[in-house]
């Protein structure tokens, strides 16, 4: 699948802000009621020296911040899998797969 420019962005500005050790964007806009080639959702998985002693809650808050604009516009939603090296070389497996989209939203009826 190739990347389009919304990804090739996030990469970017994620490799450009957190020196990753590993970096995997993956846009999964196609598993969301979404028009085909949208770049409106993404699942990153980012392993990165830089989270040593941070909780869940301050990566996730780092990333948004680098993101600002892209959630400002056209992403509309991160499923969001960060590590420390040590913490990813303990798992031993790859970040967990995506839930199926439920389609809708709260407000439809």
């Amino acid at each position: 699948m190739t990347r389009g420019p919304v990804q090739t962005i996030v990469e970017e500005k994620l490799r450009s802000a957190f020196a990753p050790e590993l970096l995997e964007v993956v846009n999964e806009s196609h598993m969301h009621s979404v028009p085909p080639g949208s770049e409106s959702h993404f699942k990153v998985t980012l392993v990165t020296a830089s989270f040593e002693g941070q909780r869940q809650v301050r990566r996730h808050q780092s990333i948004y911040q680098v993101l600002a604009d892209e959630l400002a516009g056209p992403v509309h939603a991160l499923a969001l899998h960060t590590y420390t090296p040590a913490e990813w070389t303990a798992r031993g497996a790859p970040a967990p797969a995506s839930p199926d989209c439920l389609g809708g939203s709260k407000h439809d009826h």
